[in-house]
């Protein structure tokens, strides 16, 4: 969506030792596709904290219902991961030259995640632009989640409207070690509908 508004774009992913590593391969594959300025893959180990089903050695849930899912923040919740994230990726355009970080965080179609909620990206913005110096002089940076009110199936149609290949893209939580998504953890769960109702084919590689 930015590249499409027009933007150079420099994309930032996070390798924090998350069991789903693969994601990280298809953030590269994207990345290449739409011809980003750069892609850095940002070493950030968190199984140091552990505390999450993605980053410990603790069972991602499956099979869960909707009523399941929305009944609290699920074990897959990674302490502080958005805003660890989002403070590299503003440091990033600090450097940069940046004036937008834009994060694909939603509120709507998400597992209980208190770091995708719309209040806390409004107050991170506040506290970014008064601890750096580019927000000190003037020069602060937006953070901007354009997907933060959209359903999975408006953010789905809309990638197809761009051009999107969702073939390149990976969702899941615990896929086995080709990367194929396992289909029954909450993230592939969600994907899922969103294709259905999208009215998209599915194009995610699923396992046996």
């Amino acid at each position: 969506m930015a590249h499409d508004e027009g933007l150079v774009c420099f994309a930032l992913s996070f390798d924090y030792g998350q069991r789903h590593r693969h994601e990280l391969d298809a953030a590269r594959r994207v990345a290449e596709v739409v011809g980003v300025e750069q892609h850095i893959v940002m070493p950030i180990d968190l199984r140091a904290f552990g505390g999450s089903a993605l980053t410990a050695d603790i069972e991602v849930p499956k099979g869960r219902g909707v009523g399941e899912m929305s009944a609290g923040i699920p074990v897959t919740y990674v302490p502080a991961r958005n805003m660890i994230f989002l403070s590299f990726a503003c440091a990033h355009a600090e450097v940069v030259g940046a004036r937008e970080v834009i994060a694909g965080v939603n509120a709507v179609d998400y597992s209980g995640y208190p770091d995708c909620r719309p209040e806390f990206i409004e107050a991170f913005e506040r506290a970014a632009n008064l601890a750096t110096k580019a927000g000190v002089e003037g020069r602060g940076v937006r953070v901007r989640t354009p997907l933060i009110r959209m359903t999975k199936a408006e953010i789905i149609r809309r990638g197809v409207g761009l051009g999107m290949d969702y073939a390149l893209t990976h969702s899941c939580y615990d896929p086995d070690e080709t990367g194929a998504a396992c289909g029954a953890c909450d993230s592939c769960a969600i994907r899922r509908r969103g294709f259905e109702d999208a009215g998209v084919p599915d194009p995610t590689r699923y396992a046996p």
